[in-house]
């Protein structure tokens, strides 16, 4: 007797796919700022129709990464250096509140952060950009979730995609910059290790202060 066939996949709904699709997009720079998406290009792109298309677009503009233009389409909005300046100086608040609450650090995070400094390696190793800015946060929000505040690690989780859309923007335009950010998190996770909170604080200081002098038109 034959086994019986496996049960088909179920795909999410249609409008869930087109707002995956257009937001991975943006968020990895597929879709840069100032790139005008047509609801007829996305729908055939998807394979749907044309009303959850609609119903993406929506989401992805109270979300604040693209504006609608009626009968036009809809615009990927760029990253203001406004903005920039603003998710870097909310990061510094966090981040170096939270590192010194996750020292002394217990075992599973300092194994967790290896992994993620290889991982970010590997994905530099092999050239993929989007990836790299993925486990660079993952290194970042891991220490943020050890601080012990849930509501803390929470607004952190709410600039998830800005990080993202502006670690894959940075490593475009500042491709030296990866390397760096590998060594200054190795420094981050030494201190860490070591049990030295002011250490790991004045590291995550050391590592967004390029940040602030990149939205002023420089280069550390």
């Amino acid at each position: 007797m034959s086994p019986a066939p496996a049960p088909a996949t179920k795909q999410p709904p249609a409008a869930d796919r087109v707002y995956m699709h257009v937001k991975q997009a943006v968020l990895d720079r597929r879709y840069e700022g100032g790139t005008l998406l047509t609801e007829g290009e996305l729908a055939e792109a998807v394979g749907v129709s044309r009303t959850p298309v609609r119903e993406a677009l929506l989401k992805l503009e109270v979300e604040g990464l693209l504006k609608l233009y009626p009968k036009k389409g809809a615009l990927v909005l760029a990253v203001s250096a406004q903005e920039t300046a603003d998710v870097v100086e909310t990061r510094l608040l966090v981040e170096e509140f939270a590192v010194r609450r996750a020292v002394p650090a217990p075992e599973h995070l300092v194994v967790r952060l290896q992994e993620l400094l290889a991982e970010q390696k590997a994905h530099a190793a092999a050239g993929d950009l989007a990836a790299v800015a993925v486990s660079d946060r993952c290194f970042h929000a891991e220490i943020v979730r050890n601080a012990g505040n849930e509501i803390l690690a929470r607004l952190y989780d709410q600039m998830r995609d800005r990080q993202l859309r502006m670690g894959v923007a940075v490593m475009h335009a500042q491709p030296d910059r990866i390397a760096k950010n590998i060594a200054e998190h190795q420094e981050m996770l030494d201190a860490i290790r070591d049990g030295d909170g002011e250490r790991a604080a004045h590291c995550v200081r050391q590592h967004l202060s390029w940040v602030k002098v990149l939205v002023r038109g420089d280069d550390r």
